[in-house]
């Protein structure tokens, strides 16, 4: 008897952990662990509209709390773990820099169900999730090649992870499908929420003659600068109209409430599996939206048929012909990149300037 217990699996156990709470009369506890301030306005922001969306629409089954301003430090473990023994059945880490902290507080307890935003790791009670954002930058360096009269694109980039570099490339790839002269600077700041830096950073770049910024950071603060300063800028996570005004060219948006509903919808069903979520526009995870007075109406028209031709599977931004930025081809006309190779991208495409650090 004892032999055919030890022989129960992990998805059986968590199968049998979530039937017994979908029986209970206690909501279903899901906790949300976040690098930032959910005031950022972005990242964070975002997320946390994703937490309060999974919780309203679940009809009163499930109850959610969440952590802010969580460093990608031993601190962030402690946190994990606090969660998974107040009775948290699913917990999401929403930062790369929570990954190894996860995956060793997933070992510590096998009935409990994490999540790990934009990582790759997993393990029986360990999942990931993405929003392929790479698909916002995209269609947002559509609208920059347009608009941008120097043909001078920059980027405010936290950390030269995969998941920012592969934005970077998407932005300009976007821009120069329209505008081949279009070029892209980057500057790096090892952060991903630092409102001044990101200030100093856009101010370097308007003083480089960039005329259209994006960023990969969290607050606000390269949309301010650029209305203070006269230049172009792009929402990211969510709409920055507030805070940027008529700079404000349009918005990446990212809706994580679809994949929060389905994570959690699986552990309420007893259903949910180890996997991978990476979903885009077409599961209406990301859209460019809240389009600025500045932006033509031929171009807004632009960028939203490429969202429709992403979201129909009829354009891939990572579609070759295409070439590094020594000129050298990297993908072949008509081939496309496979999400494994996304994940892994190092490089930047041909129209970047500057060198990744290392």
């Amino acid at each position: 008897m004892l032999s055919r217990i030890k022989t129960l699996t992990v998805a059986a156990a968590l199968a049998a952990s979530c039937l017994s709470a979908a029986h209970a009369a206690d909501p279903l506890k899901a906790g949300f662990v976040y690098i930032g301030p959910t005031g950022d306005h972005g990242w964070t922001y975002a997320h946390d509209q994703g937490r309060k969306m999974a919780e309203e629409q679940s009809g009163g089954t499930v109850k959610t709390v969440f952590v802010e301003s969580v460093p990608e430090t031993a601190d962030a473990e402690r946190v994990f773990r606090d969660l998974a023994q107040k009775g948290n059945k699913i917990v999401f880490g929403t930062s790369f820099g929570y990954m190894n902290q996860m995956a060793k507080v997933a070992k510590a307890f096998p009935n409990t169900v994490f999540m790990h935003a934009t990582g790759y790791k997993t393990a029986p009670n360990l999942g990931i999730y993405d929003v392929r954002t790479y698909e916002g930058s995209y269609m947002l360096g559509v609208v920059a090649g347009k608009m941008t009269r120097g043909n001078k694109l920059g980027v405010v980039a936290s950390y030269p992870i995969p998941e920012v570099i592969r934005n970077i490339n998407s932005f300009t790839i976007g821009a120069r499908s329209v505008n081949p002269a279009a070029t892209t600077r980057v500057i790096w700041l090892n952060s991903w929420f630092d409102p001044g830096k990101e200030r100093e950073a856009a101010l370097a770049l308007i003083s480089q003659g960039c005329d259209v910024l994006m960023q990969n950071v969290d607050s606000p603060a390269v949309v301010q600068t650029a209305l203070e300063k006269g230049v172009l800028a792009f929402g990211w996570n969510s709409d920055m109209t507030k805070f940027g005004g008529k700079a404000q060219l349009a918005a990446s948006i990212l809706d994580w409430g679809v994949i929060y509903k389905k994570a959690i919808g699986d552990v309420e069903a007893g259903k949910w599996k180890s996997g991978d979520i990476w979903w885009g526009v077409k599961e209406g995870a990301v859209n460019i939206d809240h389009f600025g007075p500045a932006t033509p109406d031929d171009v807004k028209k632009l960028a939203e048929e490429r969202r429709d031709a992403i979201r129909a599977g009829k354009l891939h931004p990572f579609t070759g012909p295409l070439n590094d930025q020594s000129g050298k081809e990297i993908l072949a006309a008509g081939k496309v990149y496979t999400d494994a190779e996304l994940r892994k991208i190092n490089f930047y495409v041909e129209g970047v300037e500057g060198n990744i650090p290392k």
